[in-house]
């Protein structure tokens, strides 16, 4: 006789977690979507804004570290937290929005990688068409570094409350596939 923790999981048993109602995920998906708009507004005026007053200092950086040491090596240590924070904090969003608004790029690497792929075009849109700023490599890593914050910390319990995964069937509950008939 198995014992209850070894039995199968039914649709019926407290175990199960339940999403929340239809009316719920509906709005929450509404507003998800909705912040994740304004934030895609705020951070084209953030990153793409041109700065012609920066075009001499501005260059590109493609080796992952180099913005870091200069952010450090600045005198005030609140330049260097205003630029590593800030990279940092315009990633939360998206590992809080993403999962809730794109169900299928629940999971830490899909929204890392998503994360990766939006701040990279943002990174290669400022380094070719923006005058003053240019492509940082390091941004993409503390932009990315941010988004998994906010996918441990908020994205994750969200996305799950929103969006319930389908049971899974264990081996015990497949059909050897001999057995068709």
């Amino acid at each position: 006789m198995a014992s209850a923790a070894s039995r199968p999981r039914t649709v019926g048993s407290r175990n199960e977690r339940h999403p929340l109602p239809l009316p719920v995920r509906l709005l929450a998906t509404l507003c998800a979507f909705t912040f994740m708009v304004a934030f895609a507004v705020v951070l084209a005026q953030l990153t793409l804004q041109p700065s012609p007053a920066s075009e001499a200092l501005t260059h590109t950086n493609l080796r992952p570290g180099d913005s870091l040491k200069a952010y450090l090596d600045q005198p005030e240590l609140r330049d260097a937290v205003r630029q590593i924070g800030g990279n940092i904090l315009l990633g939360v969003p998206f590992g809080i929005l993403v999962p809730v608004v794109a169900p299928r790029t629940r999971g830490i690497l899909r929204v890392l990688l998503m994360t990766s792929i939006v701040m990279l075009l943002v990174e290669f849109a400022q380094g070719a068409l923006v005058t003053g700023r240019a492509f940082d490599i390091d941004d993409v890593i503390l932009n990315t570094t941010g988004a998994l914050i906010g996918y441990l910390l908020l994205g994750r319990r969200l996305s799950r409350a929103v969006h319930a995964r389908r049971p899974r069937r264990g081996r015990a509950d497949r059909k050897p596939s001999a057995e068709k008939a």
